[in-house]
Parts: C-alpha cells; sequence; structure tokens
C-alpha cells in the first residue's frame, strides 16, 4: 500500500514540475496545487500507519498514532488554498490587462541578455 502511495506522489511531483515549466499561468496554478498534494501525501506516508486515536484514557493502548502529520498537513493545505487563492487573483488581473494568460518574454531582459554576452565574446584583431 506504501508503494503505491509513493508512486502516486511521484507522479504529482512529476506532473506537477512539468505543468509549471509551461508558459500557461492556469497550467502554472495546477501544477503548484499538484505538488502541494503531493508533498502532502508525502507527509501523510511518513507518519504511522492506523492506529489508535491519541486520546488519554485510562487504558494503555499499545499503538497510537502520530498526530503531528496530520497537524502539518492540515496547515500545509490551509497555506496552499491560500496561495492559490492569490495566484488565481493574479492571473486574471493579467488575463484583463493582456487579454491572454499566456507569460510573455521581458524585453529589457532579451536586452540586458544581449549585453552580457557581447562584453565576453573577445574582440577578433584584423
Amino acid at each position: 500500500m506504501s508503494l503505491i502511495t509513493l508512486a502516486v506522489a511521484a507522479i504529482l511531483f512529476a506532473v506537477g514540475t512539468y505543468l509549471i515549466l509551461q508558459r500557461m499561468l492556469s497550467r502554472v496554478i495546477i501544477g503548484l496545487g499538484l505538488i502541494s498534494h503531493g508533498a502532502n501525501l508525502l507527509i501523510m506516508l511518513a507518519g504511522t500507519g492506523p492506529a489508535t486515536p491519541p486520546v488519554v484514557t485510562g487504558e494503555i493502548a499499545p499503538t497510537v498514532a502520530d498526530p503531528l502529520p496530520q497537524a502539518m498537513v492540515l496547515t500545509a493545505i490551509v497555506i496552499t488554498f491560500g496561495i492559490t487563492a492569490f495566484l488565481l487573483a493574479l492571473a486574471l488581473r493579467s488575463y484583463l490587462l493582456t487579454g491572454t494568460d499566456a507569460v510573455e518574454d521581458d524585453i529589457e531582459d532579451r536586452r540586458i541578455g544581449r549585453l552580457d554576452r557581447a562584453d565576453e565574446e573577445p574582440e577578433v584583431a584584423a
């Protein structure tokens, strides 16, 4: 069971990384969501298996579930929701300003890149 879960987490990371490298903002947002789900799955996988709830009672249980991975995943879900909402707002604003959700190359960045390459090339004497 844990090997299948590990494979699913690896697939989520791979597909998420592929989507982040795209030029469309909507795909980047979906890729970040997939990576966060993969991370949450790995955190839950690192926790213990089925056990009794960590409730203090009079009897002694042989195995008690660790509540820390569950608390970390719950916190990660809330943070991911906030980041996704923020990125969706940025993508909507970008779409309203440009009419597309594709990320274009920065012209100024290209100009600076050409200047750096021109400085590094040695001059040929005639």
